[in-house]
C-alpha cells in the first residue's frame, strides 16, 4: 500500500470554504494514491483503484487470486463462465481447438483401446484430454472423474472396474453432461453386458466435491482439467477430503515451465485451450504436499504444441508439457521413512500403458 504525504500549508483567516475544497481535493489524490485499492485516512473506506466504479488492470488481480483488492469471487466466476462457455459452445469437436493440450495423448494400452473402440462417437468426439489416466488393475473400485466432459474416461473406467465397481463423473458444462449421460445405459447394457449402469454424473464444481461422501472414493481422475479450475488448492483439499486412505490421484495436465504473467491467464483462449491456467511444477508440488498428500510421482510427459500463429506470438518462449503424476493419500503413521526404505524385483505380472516408466 502506497503511502501520501500532506504537504503543510497556511490557509488565510477566514477561508474555510477553500479549506474544505482543499481536504476534498487530498482525498481524492489519497485515494488514487492507494495502489490497487486505496484507503480513506479518516474511515479507511476502499477508494477508486481496482476497486472502485471503473474496471481493475489486467495486472491488479489474476484469476487464481482472491483478495480483498479486487472482487475475487466476481474474478472466479468470470474465468469459470468462460470456460464453460468455450467447452459447451464454442468447441464443436477436436478439429475446432487451435493447440495440441487438449489433445496431446501417449498411445493406451491395448486393452484400454479395445475398450474405447467400444464407447459411442457422440462421446469421444467432444471430449477434450490430454492423456489416458484411467490405469489397469482397478477392479471394482469407486472411481471419481474430475471435469469428466463428455465422459469418455468414465466410459473406460466403467469397463475396467467391472459391474461391481462404481464409476462417478463431476462436471460444470451442461452440454457435455447431457451427452455423457444420455448414452451410460445403453453402454453398460449393450456394449459392456451389464445388468444396469455403473456410472453417475453430477453437475458441480471439482473445488466443491460435497457431493461426494469423505474417505469414500478409492481412485479419482482428471484429464486436462486442473488447469481450467480457478482454485488449484481447493481441488487438491477436496481429493484429500474425498479418498480413502491409501487412496489415489492419478490425473493428466498441462504443466509450464514458468509462473505465467497474468497476460496469459487472463486470455480467454489460452485458459480455454488449457494453456492459461497451466501449473508451474514446483508450485503443483508444493500445492499437492500442503493438501496433506505424498510426493507426486509423474509416469509420463509430453510436449506441446502451438499451432496458431496469434497465440504463440503471445505464449512466446514459454514451454507446455502435458504430464501424468500418480497422488497417493497415505496417513501419516503408515508413511515409510528413509531409514525404511526396502528393495523390490518386478516380475513382470502388470499390464502398462504402452511408453510407461516404473517410478520410485
Amino acid at each position: 500500500m502506497l503511502r501520501t504525504t500532506t504537504r503543510q500549508r497556511s490557509i488565510p483567516t477566514g477561508g474555510r470554504e477553500h479549506e474544505r475544497d482543499e481536504r476534498e481535493r487530498e482525498r481524492e489524490e489519497s485515494s488514487m494514491a492507494g495502489g490497487c485499492c486505496g484507503e480513506s485516512e479518516e474511515k479507511g473506506e476502499r477508494g477508486g483503484g481496482c476497486c472502485g466504479p471503473k474496471a481493475p488492470p489486467p495486472s491488479c488481480c489474476g484469476p487464481n487470486i482472491t483478495s480483498a483488492c479486487c472482487d475475487g469471487e466476481e474474478d472466479l466466476t468470470k474465468v469459470q463462465e468462460g470456460v464453460k462457455e468455450y467447452y459447451g459452445e464454442v468447441l464443436k469437436s477436436t478439429n475446432d481447438l487451435r493447440t495440441s493440450a487438449c489433445t496431446s495423448c501417449e498411445k493406451p494400452n491395448p486393452k484400454v483401446a479395445q475398450v474405447l473402440n467400444k464407447i459411442p462417437k457422440q462421446v469421444t468426439e467432444r471430449f477434450y484430454g490430454c492423456g489416458f489416466p484411467v490405469p489397469l488393475g482397478i477392479e471394482n473400485m469407486r472411481l471419481l472423474d474430475l471435469g469428466c466432459g463428455t465422459g469418455r474416461d468414465c466410459y473406460i473406467a466403467s469397463a475396467l472396474v467391472g459391474e461391481e465397481g462404481k464409476v462417478t463423473g463431476v462436471d460444470m458444462t451442461p452440454q457435455q453432461l447431457e451427452v455423457a449421460q444420455a448414452h451410460a445405459e445403453e453402454y453398460c447394457k449393450g456394449g459392456l453386458g451389464y445388468a444396469k449402469s455403473n456410472m453417475s454424473f453430477v453437475s458441480g464444481y471439482i473445488e466443491d466435491l460435497s457431493s461426494i461422501e469423505p474417505g469414500s472414493i478409492d481412485l479419482a481422475v482428471s484429464n486436462c482439467v486442473v488447469n481450467l479450475s480457478t482454485s488449484k488448492e481447493k481441488v487438491f483439499e477436496e481429493l484429500e477430503r474425498v479418498l480413502a486412505p491409501g487412496g489415489e490421484f492419478r490425473f493428466s495436465d498441462v504443466f509450464s515451465d514458468r509462473v505465467l504473467p497474468a497476460e496469459m491467464q487472463n486470455h480467454k483462449v489460452l485458459v480455454g485451450e488449457c494453456l492459461g491456467g497451466a501449473m508451474e511444477v514446483n508450485q503443483f508440488l508444493s500445492m499437492a504436499k500442503n493438501a496433506g498428500f505424498m510426493t507426486p510421482l509423474m509416469v509420463s510427459k509430453t510436449p506441446i504444441e502451438v499451432h496458431d500463429k496469434e497465440l504463440a506470438a503471445i505464449l512466446g518462449d514459454t514451454k507446455f508439457d502435458s504430464i501424468t503424476y500418480r497422488v497417493f493419500k497415505i496417513p501419516e503413521g503408515d508413511r515409510l521413512g528413509e531409514e525404511d526404505s526396502k528393495t523390490v524385483s518386478y516380475n513382470g505380472s502388470l499390464e502398462l500403458s504402452e511408453g510407461a516408466d516404473f517410478v520410485s
